[in-house]
């Protein structure tokens, strides 16, 4: 590795690079790796409880506050939203500062939004949720983010592996979050707060130790490291237009960047609406909370082997192979009419084609730009796949009125024909290469 040079002076250096960040000599790349990959996995699974607690009781608070059901589902957008104002802030901080500054302030920030909404609650201002929900999208904005510090200083042949699992750590919490309702209820009337308001005081503590965790150990942070050894002194800025000047000069990263905003918008148009299907349908309750249950471990539970595929396999590979998964679940979904176990098997296979396009995307844009430019262009990319996947929220409700289920589930699987074709273009250039 090539240290520093000791005559550039201080001013042109990364403005928070510490002594240890600056000078890669000083640690061991493979060692700092794992402790890294450890850290965000315990921030992961901290942060996740707070965020699956909220995200479950958020519906309902909005509808409690505005005293009507068609405004519960702004709650989810609302964070999803939040989460795509703050990705460019906190690549920008990234950038400036480094991986745990910018995801330290982004879980603090959250936790600051927690109290809001619990503020909210008890004024009975529905405004004010709104306001709060959008900050508290910082939080998911932390959340995925966290996947790429994974790879800043993984190589090639473990990149994606590093990625995944830090994804599947989010599962911890997506499992665990929801059973706390109930306590935070218990909690929340000890407390003469509004039952609704409870789970959000999880949220505080859990923010608030995720955030903890990443400033205490996620040192030395790892792309102040990765930059020092490839000579990087003064970070770029990380602006809009700077990072899509960077995407346009690397075909891949674009194949990576739609992967990854594509993949997402074909989940959240057909999950959003499966709930409503199954209830027109006379679908239990209990079964509509399965259903999605079994999408939420379909995206993150198999993660690793997906990881594992990407480096394994290739990328592009396993792009295609995501595209194909998520056909196959909106033809089963969209064709299955009263048949619950059909919607599930759809649901599963919808997460698990989400999984591949999130983990082998995001490893294909991290590695088809230069370190020094990927807070940047990973910013851009989480602020597209969230409006992405909030414009697919919000229009699926109309699609679903106007062609039902099945009709919802078409118009998803015509969206997967851009990545479908570009990865296969790939695909074929690469044989072409081979061949010659």
């Amino acid at each position: 590795m090539t240290a520093l040079d000791p005559a550039i002076p201080e001013s042109a250096r990364p403005e928070s690079a510490d002594p240890v960040s600056a000078d890669p000599e000083r640690v061991d790349r493979s060692d700092l790796q794992r402790r890294t990959v450890r850290t965000l996995i315990a921030a992961q699974v901290v942060g996740g409880v707070g965020m699956g607690s909220a995200l479950t009781v958020g519906g309902l608070l909005a509808e409690d506050l505005s005293g009507s059901k068609s405004w519960s589902g702004v709650a989810t957008t609302a964070i999803t939203l939040g989460a795509a104002l703050f990705a460019l802030p906190m690549s920008r901080a990234a950038t400036r500062y480094g991986r745990r500054v910018a995801l330290t302030a982004g879980w603090a920030v959250a936790a600051v939004a927690a109290g809001g909404v619990i503020l909210a609650a008890v004024l009975g201002w529905f405004p004010l949720l709104i306001v709060a929900l959008l900050v508290f999208g910082a939080g998911t904005a932390a959340n995925l983010q966290s996947r790429y510090a994974a790879t800043d200083l993984a190589d090639d042949a473990g990149r994606a592996r590093a990625l995944s699992v830090v994804v599947w750590s989010t599962t911890v919490g997506a499992v665990l979050g929801p059973n706390l309702n109930e306590p935070g209820a218990v909690v929340g009337r000890a407390l003469d707060l509004p039952e609704l308001a409870g789970p959000f005081l999880f949220s505080i503590v859990s923010f608030a130790g995720a955030g903890i965790i990443l400033w205490v150990a996620l040192r030395p942070d790892p792309l102040l490291v990765a930059r020092a050894d490839l000579g990087d002194r003064v970070p770029p800025r990380a602006g809009l237009r700077g990072a899509f000047a960077v995407i346009r000069r690397a075909p891949r990263a674009l194949l990576g960047l739609a992967t990854v905003a594509f993949g997402h918008v074909v989940m959240v148009s057909v999950m959003a609406m499966t709930p409503v299907h199954m209830k027109d349908h006379g679908t239990a309750l209990t079964l509509v909370g399965l259903t999605i249950s079994l999408h939420i471990a379909g995206m993150y539970a198999l993660s690793p082997a997906v990881g594992w595929a990407a480096d394994r396999f290739g990328r592009i590979p396993v792009i295609l192979g995501g595209q194909f998964v998520l056909l196959l679940a909106v033809f089963t979904a969209g064709t299955s009419g009263h048949s619950t176990w059909r919607t599930m098997v759809g649901l599963v296979l919808l997460g698990l084609g989400w999984s591949c396009c999130l983990v082998a995307g995001s490893a294909l844009l991290a590695e088809s730009v230069p370190a020094g430019e990927r807070p940047g262009v990973q910013g851009v990319s989480d602020l597209l796949m969230n409006l992405a996947g909030a414009a697919g929220g919000a229009v699926s409700g109309s699609v679903l009125g106007m062609a039902g289920y099945g009709g919802l589930n078409l118009v998803a699987g015509l969206l997967t024909a851009p990545v479908l074709c570009v990865a296969a273009g790939f695909a074929l250039g690469r044989g072409r290469r081979r061949t010659a």
